[in-house]
């Protein structure tokens, strides 16, 4: 299974931060980045697209609830979850105020915790927030759109949209024509590879400067890839 879905975690407690990450090891969608420190997560973030963010309330540096509140005024659209140590009404209206879409009291269940973040990851993903940059496009899943740095739109079918969110996805790595036709039209006896080489075809017509030459949409031995920002 390919990448999915990079959760960024910052928590300066080494030993949550282990735990988590074996924990999320054992399911192979997840992406992991740690950050210690408020100040190494908004360098992460500034950097690099995360689809979910872990913050726990008590960094070193900075409270989590002021962190939070400078990732939404960066204009941070991503699922923030707050992590905890105190169950307090008052505490409770802090995160929210801060805007993090949940909050979440230590210790958990790291089962509960990856229901919720499932969750999460899924409303976003079909919200008119959720953004993904590639090339000069901003993408929105949602409305199966994509819109060009100089402002002009293109309106993608419903399997272009998903076959771009796949690859996305896959974080900039190849997937194969087999997982493409499975995870786009599932198991339909009737559906060739034809067929989705001809989407891909209609959508390199669409998003590439020259369609004989893609630079975005590539083919590599095996599969596509797409190359994202900092690809």
């Amino acid at each position: 299974m390919s990448i999915e879905y990079r959760i960024l975690v910052v928590e300066d407690d080494e030993l949550l931060s282990d735990a988590l990450r074996e924990q999320f090891a054992l399911h192979e969608e997840f992406e992991i980045t740690i950050a210690q420190t408020a100040a190494a997560a908004l360098d992460l973030v500034a950097k690099a697209e995360f689809d979910l963010i872990l913050l726990d309330v008590g960094l070193p540096d900075q409270d989590g609830h002021e962190t939070c509140k400078i990732l939404r005024r960066q204009k941070a659209l991503t699922p923030i979850i707050m992590l905890t140590d105190a169950a307090k009404e008052s505490s409770t209206i802090l995160e929210l105020d801060a805007s993090a879409n949940e909050y979440v009291t230590k210790p958990f269940r790291f089962g509960v915790l990856l229901a919720r973040i499932r969750a999460h990851l899924r409303q976003f993903e079909t919200s008119d927030a959720a953004i993904l940059n590639f090339g000069p496009y901003e993408f929105k899943p949602s409305v199966k759109q994509l819109t060009k740095q100089t402002g002009d739109k293109i309106r993608l079918t419903e399997k272009e949209a998903n076959i771009l969110k796949f690859l996305y996805r896959a974080s900039a790595g190849t997937v194969s024509r087999e997982t493409l036709l499975h995870e786009i039209w599932g198991y339909n006896a009737q559906i060739t590879t034809h067929t989705l080489e001809t989407h891909i075809y209609r959508l390199r017509q669409k998003i590439e400067a020259d369609p004989s030459n893609a630079k975005l949409l590539v083919t590599e031995e095996g599969g596509y890839r797409l190359v994202t920002k900092g690809s």
